[in-house]
């Protein structure tokens, strides 16, 4: 009886073989691609703990300085664990929803409140600059060329500080102001002692003045002239004085004299001080001679339109003068100059030194030094006879 063998089909050994070689082929790329993922996952692992790791970070508050240790991943956090509080104007460096990493710089700088006054009015506005001029910069508030700011653009920005802003307005405009004219008497050989004629009628003169005037918030501030030009020259009023002797009477007779006569006799009489200048007989007090003699303006720097005695300033009356030499308000004659009034003074007018008042300044320092003889007559200004 024969043994029975079991059919070993040639497919069946095929397959197994075909199947082991491809399990030896695949094995490898699987490892390759398992290996990749887990370094992936190692990397993503790592990464996770190095963010949740303690962090290094420097915070500086308003220039101060101090190193904080966090594991916090945003700012936020860290301001909120270490209960630092931020107000709505405060500037950051970072943004609060920002990742800090280690190592980082953080900079809080604390608005400021400052009450700024300005245009009629007052608001509360917050700044971090260093100083007001870099806050109203920042703040986009404009200064004109005349505009004060109280305290200083270079001032250092304070909490609670009032800051003033005055608008400065300056305008030009033009004034007319009339110039009196001189009266001029003048010895006339061809009339009688006691005649006078008018040889020439006076005219005011015009000035136009340029007035600057100066506004502060809307305000008229102050005033002040910057120029001036003569718009109509003044014409002088010429009075021709008779100094003709009267003719001898050819009968000897009592007759009347002219009161004027009389009038300058009875001064003759009672006094030897007594001289005719510009066809005017006067009595003196006494005379002062090589007087040193200069001017003054008002439109010199300092130089007001008021007198010591509290006069206006007018050229062709007022004159500055020692008052132990000249008594303030009384009349003199200068030689070469005319009548004056003694009604200023000054601080280099010592001694024998008298100031001449004129409007203009070239005027007054065309005049120079010079030394003329005066008649000091008294407070009452002689007259015609």
């Amino acid at each position: 009886m024969g043994v029975f063998q079991p059919e070993v089909s040639h497919d069946s050994q095929s397959s197994s073989r075909s199947f082991a070689l491809r399990l030896k082929q695949v094995n490898p790329r699987v490892l390759s691609l398992a290996g990749v993922v887990s370094i992936i996952i190692a990397l993503i692992i790592l990464l996770y703990v190095h963010g949740q790791g303690i962090k290094e970070i420097t915070l500086v508050i308003d220039g101060k300085v101090q190193k904080l240790e966090t594991r916090e991943a945003l700012l936020s956090n860290v301001l909120a664990k270490e209960q630092i509080s931020l107000q709505p104007h405060d500037a950051l460096s970072i943004g609060l929803s920002d990742e800090i990493k280690d190592g980082d710089r953080v900079v809080i700088n604390r608005a400021q409140a400052i009450s700024l006054t300005a245009d009629g009015a007052t608001k509360t506005l917050y700044t971090t600059e260093d100083t007001i001029g870099q806050a109203i910069d920042k703040l986009g508030i404009s200064l004109e060329s005349y505009d004060k700011i109280y305290p200083s653009l270079e001032t250092a920005v304070t909490a609670d500080m009032k800051v003033k802003i005055v608008r400065i307005n300056k305008q030009v405009v033009q004034r007319t102001a009339s110039l009196p004219f001189r009266v001029i008497k003048t010895a006339d050989p061809s009339l009688t002692k006691g005649t006078v004629r008018v040889a020439q009628a006076g005219k005011p003169g015009v000035m136009v003045q340029h007035i600057e005037k100066i506004y502060r918030d809307g305000k008229l501030a102050s005033m002040r002239m910057v120029g001036k030009e003569v718009q109509t020259v003044t014409k002088d009023k010429i009075i021709a004085v008779g100094i003709k002797a009267l003719p001898k009477p050819a009968v000897a007779t009592v007759t009347s004299k002219p009161a004027t006569t009389s009038k300058s006799s009875k001064v003759n009489a009672n006094s030897n001080n007594v001289v005719t200048k510009a066809g005017v007989d006067f009595e003196y007090k006494r005379v002062i001679k090589n007087v040193s003699m200069t001017a003054y303006s008002s439109e010199e720097p300092g130089i007001g339109t008021r007198t010591a005695s509290g006069t206006r300033v007018t050229e062709g009356r007022t004159i500055a003068v020692d008052p132990n030499v000249i008594p303030i308000g009384w009349w003199v004659y200068i030689e070469g100059l005319g009548f004056r009034r003694a009604e200023d003074t000054g601080g280099a007018i010592k001694g024998n030194k008298v100031d001449v008042y004129y409007d203009s300044l070239s005027h007054a320092r065309n005049f120079g030094r010079k030394s003329r003889t005066i008649y000091v007559i008294g407070p009452v200004k002689p007259e015609l006879n």
